[in-house]
Parts: C-alpha cells; sequence; structure tokens
C-alpha cells in the first residue's frame, strides 16, 4: 500500500489550492472595497471642482477666487480633466502629455483622451450666464486605474512564486529520490559483487572435480551465475549514463521473454506480435530494457495469478513535439504488454508508478517505479498505462526512440 504521504496527496493538494483561493478572493475583495472608496472621493473630488469652476466663472467677487484658485482648482493634481463647450476643448488638465508635442499633434491626442472619458463618466453640466453651457469630462486618476489592475498582478505573483515553489520542491523531491535510487542500488551491486564471485569460484571448482563430471546441475548453476551478473550489471546502471545502442526490437523482446517463460507458471501464455519488420532497429540499453520487461510481465503473472496470457505487440506510433525543443522529434516505436489479470481501478491507474505502491502482501512496491524511472530517465522514453478494466486485464504502453 502507499504511504501516508501519497496516500493523503490528494488531500493536501485541494488544501493548498481551497487557501490559495481564499487568499486571492480575500485579496480581491479588500481592493475592491479601497477602490470603490477611492472612485467615490474622486467623484466627489471632481463635483467640488465642477462647482468651484462654475462659482468662479459665474461670479463677480473677486475676493475669493485666489483661495477657490489655489485650494480646490490647483489642487487638483491627480484627476484628469478636460473643458469643454460641446465643441472645442477650453481647457485640459493633469493628462500626461508632456509639452514637447507639437500643436496639432497635442490638440489630436487631447481628442483621444476625450472620447475616452466620453465612455467612462457622463459629463458634469455647468450653466453658465445667457445660458450657454460648458462641460467637465474626467476619467480616474493614475493611482484608481493602478490599483484596480493591482489584485491581477498580485495574482500573477503570487500565481508565479507558486509554480516556482512547487518546481522547486518537486526537483529537490526528485533529486533526493534519485539519490536514494542511486545509492540503493550501487549498494546493493557491491553487495552482490562479493558473494558472485565466490559462486564463480565454486561452479569452477565443481567442473574441475571428477566427482560432478557431466552433472547438469554445473551448468544450471553457470545460468544463475550469469543471471546475478545480468542482476549486478543492471544496478550498476543505475546512476550512470548508461549506453544506448541501436539493437534489434523484436529480438531482445524475445530474448527478454524467454528468460521469463522457463521460470513462471506454464499455465501463462507469452505471445509477441509485431507490426514492424523484423529487423527494425530501437535505441536502448539491452539489461535495463530487459530489466523493465520482467518488471512489468510479472506484475502481470501476478494480477492473473499464475493463469492467463500476455501479449506483447511491437507498433510504430507518433512521436509527440516537444515544445521546448526545436529539433523534430525522434521517430518512436512502441510495445503494448497487455494481460487478462484483474486489471486497474482508473483511481489507481497513476499510483501504480509511485515507489511503495504495492497490492501484494509481500512486495516494495518499487517494480513499476523503477521500470518509468529507467524509461524516462535513461532512454527518454515514456512509460504509462494505456488501458485498464477491472476484471478485464490491463495495457502497459512502453514508447522508445529509434
Amino acid at each position: 500500500m502507499l504511504p501516508p504521504l501519497y496516500d493523503q496527496k490528494s488531500r493536501i493538494k485541494l488544501l493548498v489550492l481551497v487557501m490559495a483561493l481564499l487568499i486571492a478572493g480575500a485579496t480581491v475583495i479588500y481592493t475592491n472595497v479601497l477602490v470603490q472608496r477611492l472612485s467615490e472621493r474622486e467623484q466627489s473630488q471632481i463635483d467640488l471642482y465642477a462647482k468651484t469652476l462654475r462659482y468662479i466663472i459665474n461670479t463677480e467677487d473677486t475676493k475669493n477666487l485666489p483661495f477657490l484658485q489655489e485650494q480646490i482648482i490647483e489642487a487638483n493634481t491627480t484627476i484628469p480633466v478636460i473643458l469643454t463647450d460641446g465643441e472645442n476643448i477650453n481647457d485640459a488638465k493633469n493628462l500626461g502629455l508632456g509639452t514637447h508635442l507639437p500643436a496639432a499633434d497635442s490638440v489630436r491626442r487631447m481628442n483621444e483622451v476625450l472620447q475616452e472619458m466620453q465612455k467612462r463618466h457622463p459629463p458634469i453640466v455647468i450653466e453658465l450666464a445667457g445660458g450657454t453651457r460648458n462641460y467637465i469630462f474626467y476619467q480616474d486618476s493614475r493611482l484608481l486605474r493602478q490599483l484596480r489592475t493591482y489584485p491581477l498582478a498580485a495574482l500573477a505573483v503570487i500565481a508565479s512564486l507558486g509554480i516556482m515553489a512547487y518546481i522547486s520542491f518537486s526537483y529537490s523531491r526528485r533529486a533526493e529520490q534519485n539519490r536514494v535510487w542511486v545509492g540503493l542500488a550501487k549498494e546493493t551491486a557491491h553487495q552482490l559483487g562479493t558473494p558472485l564471485s565466490s559462486l564463480v569460484g565454486w561452479q569452477e571448482y565443481l567442473r574441475q572435480s571428477e566427482r560432478f563430471q557431466d552433472e547438469p546441475i554445473v551448468e544450471e548453476l553457470g545460468k544463475d551465475i550469469r543471471r546475478l551478473e545480468i542482476i549486478t550489471e543492471r544496478f550498476s546502471n543505475i546512476g550512470s549514463v548508461p549506453v544506448l545502442k541501436a539493437e534489434n526490437l523484436y529480438q531482445t523482446t524475445r530474448n527478454a521473454i524467454a528468460y521469463l517463460e522457463s521460470r513462471v507458471s506454464r499455465k501463462v501464455k507469452f505471445t509477441i506480435e509485431t507490426d514492424l519488420p523484423l529487423d527494425t532497429p530501437a535505441c536502448l540499453n539491452v539489461p535495463l530494457f530487459d530489466w523493465v520487461v520482467e518488471n512489468i510481465c510479472k506484475n502481470a503473472v501476478d494480477a492473473m495469478d499464475g493463469r492467463g496470457s500476455i501479449t506483447l505487440r511491437l507498433r510504430r506510433v507518433k512521436p509527440r513535439r516537444q515544445w521546448w525543443r526545436r529539433r523534430a522529434p525522434h521517430p518512436q516505436v512502441a510495445i503494448d504488454i497487455t494481460d487478462t489479470g484483474k486489471g486497474i481501478p482508473k483511481n489507481k491507474l497513476e499510483n501504480v508508478f509511485m515507489p511503495g505502491y504495492t497490492t501484494k502482501k509481500r512486495g516494495w512496491g518499487l517494480g513499476l517505479a523503477l521500470a518509468r524511472r529507467i524509461i524516462e530517465n535513461y532512454h527518454e522514453g515514456r512509460l504509462f498505462v494505456k488501458w485498464s478494466e477491472v476484471g478485464k486485464g490491463t495495457t502497459f504502453r512502453l514508447v522508445l526512440n529509434q
């Protein structure tokens, strides 16, 4: 079964997502409240601006004009306003156009800003003596416009930091897992080396002994020794860069199955089918490739309780283009390994590749995790569950470059 950490993975993700949504929601709501308050304040300020301007234009009392001009009219340094008579622009303030523009360009730009203002807010009408009218158009200050976009910018920053943190932690976790895998594999290969050397010596002693002349047990012992040598080589390749060669895919797969056929129940039938020419090559490392096929097939035998069929079909697949690589992808071939076992529930399809996941009473749950690591990390291929149905069976697809 899965360790508690993996078993609670979905709940942890959901909890983090809910917390992120709550923080984002609170940020948006609070910012909207600030925007609304600032917008109301600017509305009041522009209303006062209009009343003051109306008073200055219509009054004959010049005593308070300097005060009103300085404290209200000139005090507006943030809200863009344009004063028109309905046809012409009489005055403009805080448009941010600068003084370097030619007169014609300045007028054209002010008309563009005026059109934007007309879409934003209705004009404030100033009744003048003689029945004429002026109109004040305005738009939000730069601070208010920035505050409106602040939640999006803040959410983008939070999302970016979250993605960076997730990538960083994922990379750190994978790096730690890699070190564990490599250390375990190297130590296993080292531990196998001593008894293996001893077994080679004992086999040679038995061969030279008259008592064991022509005994088949000596040759069978030799087969097991060669098998241990292959296993040792496999573990030694973990952590180092394996040598990939163009190997005959059909023959290599046939050899991997031949070893298993003589060591599993005779009630399990192995079949290899191919849609490819028999000499089709694939870029692989034979010891590691054999290991992957054996792990998948052994799991299939267990899922069938030692009775059923395992079919391996070789076929060509369309390579996936990876957006970060400019060069065209390599041609690819696939091996579909189908069994007639118990099948895998849909909610467990990805769990089968997690270290520690197993449905067996005695098992480490490392076989498929190691198989995927070998294919994806060392062969730049893919290993995934192509199809599975409870009570009918499972198909694993193994994709390799040519």
